[in-house]
């Protein structure tokens, strides 16, 4: 993101505290657009060892959030589904890539991709959709 108000989106976003908490890192910021990488530890496995469907769907969902609202618009989900493709384990590293499909008024469709890292295979895909509120974090007239 280049600006003054695009700095400004990226810092509000970057905050996302249970995003810290994992170990997810935004790393690609753009309006409609994000990428966002998690590497699996330990603790983020299930029973039979692998990465636990709640962390991959975790990262899908930081990255549609930070898609969703880099256009410093308060955006929330309405809808979430996702398709989980290929297992992972303990020290394999996830990419969640959000693009903006349609928008439509205050809706807008999100494409959701979670890959590995290392091999480029498809973990999941999530399609979304997000309702943008009247309200700006950061406005657009800054």
């Amino acid at each position: 993101m280049s600006g003054e108000r695009e700095q400004r989106i990226n810092e509000y976003i970057q905050r996302d505290r249970y995003a810290r908490f994992l170990g997810a890192e935004v790393e690609i910021l753009k309006p409609g657009h994000s990428r966002v990488t998690l590497a699996v530890t330990d603790e983020m496995v299930n029973f039979h060892g692998f990465t636990h469907g709640g962390v991959i769907f975790s990262l899908a969902d930081i990255a549609f959030g930070a898609a969703s609202n880099s256009h410093g618009q308060t955006a929330v989900a309405l809808n979430v589904g996702i398709n989980f493709l290929k297992a992972t384990t303990s020290g394999d590293r996830l990419i969640a890539q959000a693009e903006e499909q349609s928008a439509t008024g205050p809706v807008a469709l999100y494409d959701i991709t979670i890959r590995d890292a290392a091999t480029g295979v498809l973990v999941a895909k999530s399609e979304n959709l997000v309702y943008r509120k009247k309200e700006w974090f950061v406005p657009e007239s800054e």
